[in-house]
């Protein structure tokens, strides 16, 4: 109980797409605000990791006195963390139950064919009017365009962590190390613009030296779609007309989105490829490698003029044709003439 006098301090919780308001006394220690927010959100304070609360440079302690901690009033906390029975579901899954998948994504069998609808083109083109993008690093030229997700794709935001590091996908700095190369590269979350800056400055992408990010976008440049599906309805979607329409060096033929939701890229679905989702990073670091795997598909297209003919559902089995491969032609077909020439009959 907060004694006479004792200043009670308000904070918002940010969790699982929701805000949650937790009030404690000023005196309290950080462990008595976890017990508070557990009893809000049901995840226990060995499972909490609150971003943004630092003391002496480090990740505050329990023991350490929330007054010490210039909290402001109803001040937004941002949480990682999982109720204790969702995470006994994600570590120890049945065996004999398929690849986990987004539970509202689409599985590619809808009726519809929104790119080419005017009521959603409507749409895109009302976004590229009114959506402000702000460039962190100017786009280059003759670069191609290479369009990332952030949840699940390129960090798992729901597993407990002491530190962003661990919910990383294994490899991110050299993908997009490699990918800068030949792509300019853009963030694109479904989540709020300051969350996405929240998570990217956590990861060290934007404050890295060996690459640039060009620009982020973040929810409120995606549309809604109706699939005139009982079992889909309405969803929201990431148009990439948005970024076209704002920038004519690129465009279908040399843009790629990759993203761990099919339906993200449903009105530019030849420019999408599906990532298989990261998830339970404290196992699944150790093992990851779809961003090995994908830095040398990447690296394969990069001198292609035309992505559409591509098929990005087969990206894992793609094999460029190779220089040497030409060559070697070329030499077959020189050996052949020189065989069938008069000189040589």
């Amino acid at each position: 109980m907060a004694g006479e006098g004792t200043q009670m301090l308000e904070v918002i919780i940010k969790w699982s797409g929701k805000e949650f308001p937790v009030s404690v006394s000023e005196d309290s220690l950080v462990k008595d605000l976890k017990e508070s927010i557990c009893k809000s959100t049901g995840v226990l304070p060995t499972r909490q990791k609150l971003l943004g609360l630092k003391y002496k440079g480090k990740n505050a302690e329990d023991d350490v006195c929330l007054a010490l901690l210039k909290i402001k009033p109803k001040m937004k906390i941002m949480m990682m963390g999982t109720v204790e029975e969702e995470l006994n579901k994600v570590i120890e899954p049945p065996t004999d139950l398929p690849e986990v998948v987004n539970d509202l994504d689409i599985d590619g069998e809808i009726d519809i064919d929104p790119q080419n609808r005017e009521e959603y083109l409507a749409k895109v083109a009302k976004k590229v009017a009114d959506y402000k993008i702000e460039i962190l690093n100017p786009p280059r030229p003759e670069k191609k365009l290479l369009v990332l997700d952030i949840d699940y794709t390129l960090f798992d935001h729901r597993s407990p962590a002491e530190t962003a590091n661990e919910l990383m996908r294994p490899y991110l700095h050299e993908f997009l190390e490699t990918a800068y190369a030949d792509y300019d590269i853009v963030i694109w979350s479904a989540t709020s613009m300051k969350w996405v800056e929240t998570k990217m400055k956590m990861l060290g992408v934007t404050t890295s030296s060996s690459y640039k990010i060009c620009f982020m976008i973040d929810s409120l440049a995606m549309i809604r779609v109706d699939t005139c599906s009982s079992k889909y309805g309405v969803i929201e979607v990431k148009p990439l007309g948005v970024i076209w329409g704002k920038f004519e060096q690129w465009s279908n033929k040399n843009t790629i989105m990759i993203d761990d939701i099919r339906r993200n890229f449903i009105m530019n679905p030849q420019s999408g490829l599906r990532i298989r989702s990261f998830r339970n990073a404290h196992v699944n670091r150790h093992i990851d490698t779809e961003l090995v795997k994908l830095s040398k598909y990447l690296k394969d297209i990069s001198t292609l003029d035309d992505f559409t003919m591509l098929d990005h559902g087969k990206w894992d089995r793609y094999r460029p044709k190779r220089k040497h491969d030409k060559d070697t032609h070329k030499e077959l077909d020189v050996s052949e003439s020189k065989r069938d020439s008069p000189d040589n009959s």
